[in-house]
């Protein structure tokens, strides 16, 4: 199978499960927007950052891209020093990311306890993962805890100085 035929072979599948995910969001019902699904027989007593899975009842699909503590508008290529008024402690940017985050799900008509996923690309996950951790959960503001994925890089493309970057999706009401 020539390579770019054997791409599509491989996208499709893909493909045809986003396009179930986007007409089912769109379904209403009784039922809450989403449910967190936890595992059977499990302890709950657990202090986890995150929910094991979402269920997506209803609502619409936001698919945020990369924050990181830069603004959200900068320069592309990136200027560095537009960056020099940063606060480069783990804590600091995985708030200013949080306040990134916040923003652009508020102009997709949410809010912050409308993320149902979030993927945190971190520097130095054994160094910063505590930090980022208190200040995603003080974003939250509660018992919100969306199903994550964490995963260390080596850089960041916008600033080597910056730490983490926090991509999301959100449902949000119809």
């Amino acid at each position: 199978m020539p390579p770019i035929e054997n791409g599509y072979r491989l996208l499709r599948p893909i493909a045809a499960g986003l396009i179930a995910a986007l007409l089912f969001a769109g379904c209403s019902s009784d039922e809450p927007r989403f449910e967190y699904i936890h595992l059977d027989g499990v302890d709950q007593g657990f202090t986890m950052p995150y929910t094991p899975a979402i269920k997506v009842n209803s609502g619409k699909l936001v698919f945020v891209s990369g924050v990181t503590a830069a603004p959200v508008y900068h320069s592309h290529p990136h200027v560095a020093s537009e960056f020099d008024h940063l606060d480069f402690s783990a804590g600091a940017q995985a708030t200013a990311a949080m306040d990134n985050l916040r923003m652009a799900v508020e102009a997709a008509g949410g809010q912050l306890t409308d993320v149902v996923h979030l993927n945190r690309f971190m520097v130095d996950q054994a160094t910063d993962q505590d930090a980022i951790n208190v200040a995603i959960a003080n974003a939250w503001g509660g018992d919100h805890r969306p199903a994550s994925t964490s995963v260390e890089i080596p850089r960041l493309a916008t600033d080597p100085r910056l730490l983490l970057e926090i991509s999301a999706i959100a449902v949000v009401p119809d």
